[in-house]
């Protein structure tokens, strides 16, 4: 096993094990729920967005496995202090970086990057994309559970 192959499933035991920001958010601004229906994996997203559309608070609850708990661990201490603007745009290149060549740089999303290698198990991009379909319904408060189908 190569190295990044290696630091990759540290980070996805890390995470998915002792996951940040997990909990409920007692007051916020944007709240959206999220599923998988392929394997069951399920969200709550709570964010509180100040005035100047910043995400100053994000947690997520659910449950689901090692690999969703982990990018929604990973993408919420990322998003904290990013505008909403900054957020989905994050959302549009991991999701790309997920889905396309590990190869191709993404160096805006910094820690994040080790997920790219959930490309090369085309069955667990929608675990790990979950948690930015559910952003993305939050953000847009949208009242129906977002989906990865």
């Amino acid at each position: 096993m190569n190295e990044l192959q290696e630091l990759y499933q540290e980070v996805i035991i890390d995470h998915g094990t002792k996951p940040r920001n997990f909990g409920k958010l007692e007051t916020c601004s944007h709240q959206a729920e999220g599923f998988n229906p392929l394997c069951g994996d399920e969200l709550i997203l709570f964010l509180d967005v100040d005035e100047n559309n910043i995400i100053t608070h994000i947690k997520f609850e659910g449950q689901g496995c090692a690999i969703s708990t982990a990018s929604a661990s990973l993408m919420t201490q990322f998003l904290v202090g990013k505008t909403i603007e900054e957020a989905e745009q994050a959302m549009h290149e991991f999701t790309a970086m997920v889905t396309t060549s590990p190869n191709e740089e993404h160096s805006r999303l910094g820690k994040l990057k080790i997920l790219a290698g959930v490309n090369k198990y085309p069955s667990r991009v929608k675990c790990a994309s979950l948690p930015w379909h559910t952003l993305l319904a939050a953000l847009k408060n949208e009242t129906e559970a977002a989906s990865t189908e």
